[in-house]
């Protein structure tokens, strides 16, 4: 293992002598993506799906004049919605 490495698999360590990552302008920041474009549009429609139908959830309860407790369960509808457009937009 190399010095200033964090884990075998994580060695960003490419150049000992060079100067410290803050000076290479995000030379480290490299995104690429895991996931078809095809798979990245239903990861964001699910996303979709998943807001919209927790804003239906959220209209009923509030016309029906449900308890406020029973809005807890909508973290599920919208959870699921935040993490396919996450997804979507992180590419993974």
């Amino acid at each position: 293992m190399q010095a200033g490495s964090i884990h075998p698999f994580l060695n960003f360590d490419i150049n000992p002598s060079s100067s410290s990552p803050e000076d290479d302008d995000g030379a480290y920041e490299v995104c690429i993506a895991n996931i078809s474009p095809a798979e990245r549009r239903k990861r964001l429609r699910f996303g979709i799906l998943q807001f919209v139908l927790g804003l239906v959830l959220l209209a009923i309860l509030l016309i029906t004049g449900a308890d406020k407790v029973w809005r807890l369960g909508l973290i599920l509808p919208f959870g699921s919605a935040a993490a396919g457009f996450f997804q979507w937009r992180d590419k993974t």
